[in-house]
C-alpha cells in the first residue's frame, strides 16, 4: 500500500488512496498506521476517495480508530494532495466531508502551494447540533472539575469545540483537557481549546483533541477559538485573526457567519506499508 505522510502546522496524517473501496476495516487500519511505535505514526488517517457530490471525498479517522466528521489541518493537506496529484483541475474545487461540502482554494507562490484556504462553514452554539446533554447552549458557563473553575463556551465548528480563555493562569492541556473532554455535558465528548488573547488580531491556542490527545495544531479548534473570541468581543470583529499554535500559525477570517481558514500544508515523506 502506497502512502503519503503530510502535516499542517505540525498536525500530521497518513494519506492513502482508496478509489475502489478496497479497505474493509478503516478504523482498525487507522490504529495500526497511526501508531508511532509500531506503525507510521500520525494524529489521523486520511482516505482519498471519489465523490459523486464534489470533486473528491475526504474520510478522516483519528489515531484511536474513532471517526471524525471534519479536521481543518487534514483538509488543507487534502487540498494540497488533490491539487498536486491532479485528482481535480484548477486551484478551486470542492471536497466532500462528514461535515458537508467544503470549498478549497490553492494559493500559489512561484508555482508552488504556499497556502490552502478552506471554507469551514458556519458555527453553531445550539445544544442539539453540538450535541449537548439536555442543554440548549453553553456560552460562558461556569463549571467545576476537580476543584478547578472554568468558564467554558462550546461551539460546533465541524466538530464540537469547548473554548476556555486563559486569564489568571496557564492550563495543563493534557491533564485538564482530557477531563473536560469527557464531561457528561457532552453527548459525544468535546475537543478542548485553551486560548490566550495576545492582542486584537493575535491569539494563541493549545488544543486537546478527542481521539488524538494533545496535538501541535487543530484547524477546526483555531477556527472555533476565533469565532468565540469575536463573539465575546475579545478580538477585532472585522479583521483576520492570526492564530499561533505550537506547530505553526493559521489565519482565520470570519465574514458574516462564514468562517475561512488559511494555512500551510506539507508533505513529510512517502513510502509503502504492508500493515
Amino acid at each position: 500500500m502506497d502512502f503519503y505522510k503530510m502535516q499542517g502546522a505540525g498536525n500530521d496524517f497518513v494519506f492513502i488512496e482508496d478509489f475502489n473501496y478496497n479497505i474493509k476495516d478503516e478504523c482498525e487500519l487507522a490504529k495500526k498506521l497511526c501508531d508511532r511505535h509500531f506503525g507510521i505514526g500520525a494524529d489521523g488517517l486520511v482516505i482519498v476517495r471519489k465523490s459523486e457530490a464534489a470533486n473528491a471525498k475526504m474520510v478522516i479517522i483519528n489515531a484511536d480508530g474513532s471517526r471524525a466528521n471534519m479536521c481543518g489541518n487534514a483538509i488543507r493537506c487534502f487540498g494540497k494532495y488533490v491539487y498536486e496529484h491532479k485528482i481535480t483541475s484548477g486551484n478551486k474545487f470542492s471536497v466532500e466531508t462528514g461535515d458537508g461540502i467544503k470549498e478549497i482554494e490553492i494559493i500559489l507562490e512561484s508555482n508552488k502551494v504556499k497556502y490552502v484556504r478552506v471554507y469551514m462553514g458556519n458555527p453553531s452554539y445550539d445544544g442539539g447540533d453540538i450535541p449537548l446533554n439536555n442543554i440548549e447552549s453553553l456560552i460562558q458557563q461556569e463549571i467545576k472539575v476537580n476543584n478547578n473553575t472554568y468558564n467554558i463556551t462550546t461551539v460546533l465548528m465541524g466538530v464540537p469545540h469547548t473554548i476556555i480563555f486563559e486569564k489568571d493562569r496557564e492550563y495543563n492541556v493534557v491533564e485538564e483537557g482530557s477531563k473536560i473532554e469527557k464531561l457528561e455535558l457532552f453527548k459525544e465528548g468535546s475537543n478542548v481549546n485553551f486560548v490566550k488573547v495576545i492582542d486584537e488580531t493575535h491569539i494563541r491556542v493549545n488544543t486537546w483533541e478527542r481521539g488524538a490527545g494533545f496535538t501541535l495544531a487543530c484547524g477546526t479548534g483555531c477556527s472555533a477559538a476565533v469565532v468565540v473570541a469575536k463573539k465575546l468581543g475579545l478580538v477585532d470583529k472585522n479583521k483576520e485573526i492570526f492564530v499561533l499554535a505550537p506547530g505553526g500559525e493559521l489565519i482565520i477570517e470570519v465574514l458574516g457567519e462564514d468562517v475561512y481558514m488559511k494555512g500551510p500544508a506539507e508533505v513529510s515523506f512517502e513510502g509503502k506499508t504492508s500493515l
